[in-house]
């Protein structure tokens, strides 16, 4: 899982490496005026599949690209799978409105809680209620606790409120809820993934994965299941995209039956996906992924690198309007303000 290929030099020759550095965020050399604020460099994305118009175009038309194949599974929407890469399967639209919001709003609130891990516990351990801190404008502040007048090496981090944190001065380390949100990376569902050892540690705690997750994930992964088998949902990985932000070339390659399906659904802000073949050498597609389109991959796909290079957070790219309407009463005011530059990736994994 994230695997990734050391090579160093060797690594930012290949053509994966290439094609990403091709639509990755980077901004004009604005030296001369440093009051103007960063404008980014033009891309070329003409070149870069858009399975919008392409479900457009058949559904008006009958029409495909070279490649592009249709799946009639009797699902509720059009799915398309690629010729040139066995068990990849694109579902654009797939998520309605309201199922994006709901997983928006989980994605935020409920699934960094512990005992799921997140990019955090390293170094401030787990951290309860983040979204709701950091929408009251609290700051984490860490602690020394005391040991017979003495201090001990056990140290613990908790939330105050601005003005207390402020009171206690410099001698304790702080950092507001705000920052420690916007740094969010990952989480972690179900069973928790070792990151250093790169595996599935089946001694550290975790709740199950929501049931209404695994009920969607069930019914998304059809397409992609072996004949007579139901997806089992064990394990998900839930990444948070900022701006400039970006998933580099890896395999998900941890899980011991590859004839299942990862199932990725995008949430937020559109985004750029690369798909490679099974060395870093082999070009890789681009392709579109916005808010509500759902991924699969499966068998020889799970062979295949991938990542994503670039989001899109600018008013005319990021083809949010939908969500901001959705989210536009004062009480959703929060979720607005982060996913206006953010995207969420929940990415479903059969463990065994």
């Amino acid at each position: 899982m994230y695997g990734s290929d050391r090579a160093g030099d060797d690594a930012e020759r290949t053509a994966f490496r290439k094609t990403e550095k091709k639509y990755k965020l980077y901004y004009e050399d604005n030296s001369k005026s440093s009051k103007k604020k960063k404008q980014p460099k033009q891309v070329d994305l003409s070149e870069v599949l858009d399975f919008k118009s392409i479900s457009e175009s058949y559904n008006q038309k009958g029409e495909l690209p070279p490649g592009v194949v249709p799946v009639n599974c009797g699902f509720h929407s059009p799915i398309f799978r690629l010729e040139n890469r066995p068990g990849f399967y694109f579902i654009p639209g797939a998520l309605s409105l309201e199922e994006q919001c709901k997983w928006i709003r989980e994605s935020l609130t409920n699934f960094p809680q512990p005992p799921n891990r997140t990019n955090h516990n390293a170094i401030y351990g787990p951290i309860s209620n983040l979204f709701v801190a950091a929408k009251e404008g609290k700051v984490f502040v860490e602690e020394e606790r005391a040991d017979n007048g003495l201090y001990s090496d056990a140290h613990r981090w908790k939330f105050y409120e601005e003005d207390i944190a402020r009171s206690m001065g410099k001698t304790c380390k702080s950092v507001s809820a705000s920052v420690l949100l916007r740094k969010l990376r990952w989480s972690t569902l179900g069973l928790q993934f070792d990151w250093s050892k790169r595996n599935y540690d089946l001694s550290l705690p975790h709740n199950k994965i929501p049931n209404a997750l695994c009920q969607l994930a069930k019914r998304m992964a059809k397409p992609a299941m072996p004949i007579g088998e139901e997806f089992q949902s064990e394990a998900a990985i839930v990444n948070y995209f900022g701006l400039g932000d970006a998933l580099g070339g890896h395999l998900d390659d941890m899980e011991a039956d590859w004839s299942k399906p990862i199932v990725s659904m995008s949430l937020g802000c559109k985004a750029i996906f690369l798909l490679g073949g099974k060395s870093r050498q082999d070009e890789p597609l681009a392709m579109f992924l916005r808010s509500g389109d759902v991924v699969l991959m499966a068998g020889e796909a799970r062979e295949c690198f991938h990542g994503v290079p670039r989001i899109f957070t600018d008013e005319e790219n990021a083809e949010i309007t939908p969500l901001e309407l959705q989210f536009s009463h004062e009480d959703d005011r929060c979720f607005l303000d982060y996913i206006r530059t953010s995207r969420i990736n929940i990415n479903i994994r059969q463990v065994f």
